[in-house]
């Protein structure tokens, strides 16, 4: 079985509390974007569960990945499951506020259940993705979303962007999460985030945030000037998601999406229809 794992960005994130626990609450809104990692799962002939990447390197030991960590919750949930080759092929950029690992680990339960036809609901799956990270859940419900607490608690939101174009820019920079949490001071939203999203995108620049930019801009200005670069292309919005690297700017037309991307150099850049 194949599938293709997608890719978020966000609109808007308000960090608004420090918690006892070290984490942050958050307000942002997780959009699905059409850009994709390759995830296929086949039955092993050699009797041991394998992951092997491909496309874009991964950082870490196979065990360490959310996708076979996945896997080993899924079978210690459901003994009866085959042992399995795993087969990702990495096109999404890590470390850059998709949500690609989390995408495939979700991917992969859903699959997974599929395949041993489980019948597991999707909160089933939910509350087991939540479990390998606070964004997992998101991915097995896969349409725009409202999310609260640590990023982990998810209600239906009200947001379309069809007919709109993206451009997405990866820049050589990495920025880790834990330095991105450090340097914000939370506070209350003025206004919440799906109100704002009711307003024409063209309203958003003023009044819709992510709380990490200017700390994360002031440690790189190349950010900065990216996200100006788009504005001054004719974006109608532009943000990083995430706790970046990523920025991405939101246009009328594949015109102006590939013509700023045009001019946007030394960086992974990507134009998808919304």
């Amino acid at each position: 079985m194949i599938t293709f794992p997608n890719a978020k960005i966000n609109l808007g994130l308000n960090i608004v509390a420090r918690r006892p626990d070290g984490y942050h609450d958050i307000e942002t809104v997780f959009y699905p974007i059409d850009l994709h990692d390759v995830l296929e799962i086949v039955p092993s002939p050699g009797g041991a569960t394998m992951l092997h990447t491909l496309g874009n390197p991964v950082g870490c030991e196979p065990e360490k990945n959310l996708v076979m960590k996945a896997y080993r919750q899924m079978k210690q949930l459901h003994g009866s499951l085959p042992e399995a080759d795993i087969y990702l092929y990495k096109h999404i950029p890590d470390g850059a506020g998709l949500g690609g690992g989390s995408a495939d680990a979700s991917f992969a339960l859903k699959m997974l259940n599929e395949m041993g036809k489980l019948g597991m609901p999707d909160e089933q799956l939910a509350e087991m993705a939540s479990q390998l990270g606070a964004d997992c859940a998101f991915f097995v419900y896969n349409r725009p979303m409202y999310a609260t607490g640590i990023g982990d608690k998810f209600a239906p939101v009200e947001v379309n962007l069809s007919g709109y174009w993206l451009l997405l820019v990866k820049p050589p920079v990495s920025v880790p999460t834990g330095e991105a949490y450090s340097k914000v001071k939370p506070a209350p939203s003025a206004e919440p985030i799906p109100q704002v999203l009711q307003r024409p995108v063209r309203q958003w620049r003023e009044v819709l945030k992510n709380d990490f930019e200017p700390s994360v801009f002031a440690c790189h200005p190349q950010l900065a000037q990216i996200k100006q670069q788009m504005y001054d292309a004719g974006a109608l919005y532009a943000s990083m998601s995430g706790s970046g690297s990523s920025l991405y700017g939101i246009f009328e037309s594949d015109i102006l999406a590939e013509s700023a991307s045009g001019k946007i150099g030394g960086c992974l850049n990507f134009v998808m229809k919304l």
